[in-house]
């Protein structure tokens, strides 16, 4: 896919329109149906000519591109793309303007797919009025089923997000738990709701002995017993007046991994070492942020294709920066080896900014390891 959006039009109206945005909004391909095109068969690049159904160009353009923007009334959009919807997590966002460039419609996948971004940057780049129908929205508050989207967060399962969302715009007592992660994840200019209550952690909504009717977490935590909200393939059962049914669970990146290892070293040896400690700390490995270690371990094959696999960054530290961090128990084969005095511990607490580790150095095999909870400053808005 060469570009994010495409852009259909079939009228002459529409044409000029899809053919402005196109000028304007970056990374847009227009497509324009051939009997209205108007000579535009020789232009090459931005914009292709058509001549066929629409409908079987929209089944092409659905798996192409993540923005579909339609120049053609809502009733044509919603029977043309109707037949094309498979599943909210993965079908495009898509756009209806009218010909006259008045109002632009979020009508497909506003907060997932995105539609209800796109819409606005539409509507702002054309001067029209956005349309948008999402209660959340609407409501000035935050979509669950986007929660902390931006910084990577991760939610155990979807299953409970419509009835969470639905307790959430229809004004019912919502618990929001947050142990770890990013603080400022309202979107701007929305406000937590008087009837969503903020706590700090699991013991503190045990404590308060309120009942909700529903609940969203937001920990790199795995349940522990009875009275914590299951986790990632956990099965306990609940008694903090919450159904299970209505929990959504969602996993920061807020988790960093000093490593250092052997030369050599499996990728496998090492992620059975990180998910082993990670299970045995109850903290959740979809929490991982990152992996840091000295700058020697650079090369290490093991290492670059554990982190590839999941996608964590892996952060290196010259010994001088290592020897910056004061270490309970220096060593002096690992400075005769590396230069400096540790390499798992330092490179885990310089990289998350924390104190303190959650798990000091752990050796298991040609694997050592340590944890560290990443510090944020921010404050959230809204809080209490």
């Amino acid at each position: 896919m060469s570009k994010r959006y495409a852009a259909v039009a079939i009228t002459r109206s529409g044409i000029r329109l899809a053919l402005k945005l196109g000028a304007r909004l970056d990374e847009t391909e227009v497509f324009v149906y051939a009997k209205y095109s108007g000579g535009l068969e020789g232009r090459s690049g931005e914009i292709t000519v058509f001549d066929g159904p629409v409908q079987a160009l929209l089944l092409k353009l659905f798996g192409d591109y993540e923005g579909i923007i339609l120049f053609f009334s809502l009733g044509a959009a919603v029977r043309l793309t109707a037949p094309l919807l498979r599943d909210k997590r993965t079908d495009p966002a898509v756009i209806v303007i009218d010909e006259r460039g008045e109002h632009v419609i979020s009508m497909l996948s506003g907060h997932l797919g995105g539609a209800n971004r796109l819409t606005l940057q539409i509507a702002e780049l054309l001067g029209s009025h956005p349309v948008i129908t999402t209660a959340s929205d609407v409501q000035g508050t935050f979509a669950v089923d986007l929660l902390g989207r931006e910084y990577g967060w991760r939610a155990d399962s979807f299953i409970p997000m419509k009835a969470v969302s639905a307790a959430l715009v229809n004004g019912e007592a919502v618990a929001l738990v947050q142990e770890s992660g990013e603080r400022s994840w309202l979107p701007p200019g929305a406000e937590l709701p008087g009837h969503v209550r903020l706590f700090a952690s699991r013991a503190e909504l045990q404590e308060s002995g309120l009942s909700f009717s529903a609940a969203i977490f937001v920990s790199d935590r795995l349940a522990e017993g009875p009275g914590e909200v299951p986790g990632e393939n956990q099965g306990e059962k609940q008694d903090i007046a919450v159904p299970a049914e209505c929990t959504v669970v969602y996993r920061p990146r807020s988790l960093v991994l000093g490593l250092g290892c052997n030369r050599g070293t499996s990728a496998e040896e090492l992620e059975a070492v990180v998910r082993h400690t990670l299970n045995k700390l109850r903290l959740s490995f979809n929490s991982v942020r990152n992996v840091a270690t000295a700058g020697i371990k650079g090369d290490e094959a093991g290492l670059l294709a554990l982190c590839a696999k999941y996608s964590w960054d892996l952060v290196l530290y010259t010994p001088e920066q290592l020897n910056t961090v004061e270490l309970d128990s220096p060593s002096e084969v690992v400075f005769r080896a590396t230069g400096a005095y540790g390499v798992c511990e330092p490179a885990a607490l310089l990289s998350s900014g924390a104190p303190t580790l959650l798990q000091p150095k752990l050796k298991s095999g040609n694997v050592t390891i340590a944890v560290a909870r990443v510090v944020y400053s921010e404050e959230m808005e809204g809080s209490v």
